[in-house]
């Protein structure tokens, strides 16, 4: 059977820190706040995921509350989040992701980003989709104060 999942993440911008958006570190003069390296891009792919395989989502899994966890790449939240999907049998079918932010601009980023999603859950990177979007400079993200992610996953699972 096919089933689908809808991820969603947000991250504000913070100082004195790298911004890592769908595994790429991006030449920028702030990053993204947050437990983990703060992917909003992994993160709503891999909410997305879980989704589809009936998981709660990755505050479950990865709470902040973890230490052991503080700074994980969230290549590795992925790659666990496509782990649980081969447990039950499934795959992952296909990825489609949008990132919206203001700035900085993610166009020249976007074929490594699939790439590395692509790999860290074991698909093929024809079957991810990046898409980048600014937000007409309303509200907290056209207001350059953080970037949010959208994504949606369809996984195959056996009846």
């Amino acid at each position: 059977m096919t089933l689908s999942g809808i991820g969603y993440d947000v991250h504000r911008f913070v100082t004195n820190r790298a911004l890592v958006l769908g595994g790429v570190e991006i030449p920028y003069h702030l990053g993204l706040e947050g437990h983990s390296d703060a992917d909003v891009l992994a993160h709503a792919i891999a909410d997305a995921v879980l989704g589809a395989i009936g998981e709660r989502d990755i505050g479950f899994h990865f709470p902040n509350t973890d230490e052991s966890i503080r700074g994980i790449s969230s290549l590795e939240i992925l790659r666990r989040a496509a782990a649980l999907v081969r447990e039950r049998g499934g795959r992952i079918n296909n990825i489609d992701s949008t990132l919206v932010a203001q700035a900085p601009k993610i166009g020249p980023h976007v074929a490594q980003m699939r790439t590395n999603v692509a790999q860290a859950l074991g698909i093929d990177a024809r079957r991810v989709g990046v898409k980048a979007t600014t937000n007409e400079c309303m509200g907290f993200v056209g207001r350059g104060e953080g970037v949010a992610s959208l994504a949606v996953a369809s996984v195959e699972l056996p009846d």
